[in-house]
């Protein structure tokens, strides 16, 4: 870890608890946009539709499908944090900049993605709750995020 503004992303799981600390240095604009998202309670029950065991968690979509987005998208800002366990990063179409409202949390080393996607935070807290996601694409019964919230 090293520079942020101290924001952390709590997402109350159905399998547990997970914060997630914002790194508005490495990504200005996605922090804001997942800030105004949470605070909209856009990620209020919504799953994880895409779960792969040694590779990543994503969710942030509106339908559960995968293709769905907030109705805006964030140019990309890639950078040099790598892809790794616990790392928070957004979801986006072959687009650049698609980047919408989905976003995967890297279970695994996932360094193939390194400066392809926008890293945007890091799991500090919780990553039990993430493996313990219900695996698949999309998987059975989905993991709910049920609350989202951004605190200082």
């Amino acid at each position: 870890m090293s520079e942020s503004n101290g924001q952390v992303l709590t997402l109350k799981l159905s399998t547990g608890e997970v914060k997630i600390q914002l790194r508005p240095d490495l990504a200005p604009k996605h922090v804001e946009q997942i800030t105004k998202l949470t605070e909209d309670g856009f990620y209020d029950g919504l799953t994880f539709h895409r779960v792969i065991d040694g590779f990543m968690a994503q969710g942030g979509c509106p339908d559960g499908s995968g293709m769905g987005n907030a109705g805006d998208n964030v140019d990309a800002e890639f950078n040099e944090h790598s892809h790794q366990r616990g790392v928070c990063s957004m979801a986006r179409s072959q687009s650049p900049n698609s980047a919408s409202s989905q976003f995967f949390i890297c279970l695994d080393d996932a360094s193939f993605l390194d400066r392809q996607y926008t890293v945007w935070g890091e799991v500090i807290s919780g990553m039990d709750a993430v493996d313990a996601l219900p695996k698949g694409e999309p998987p059975a019964s989905p993991g709910v995020i049920e609350k989202a919230s951004i605190s200082d």
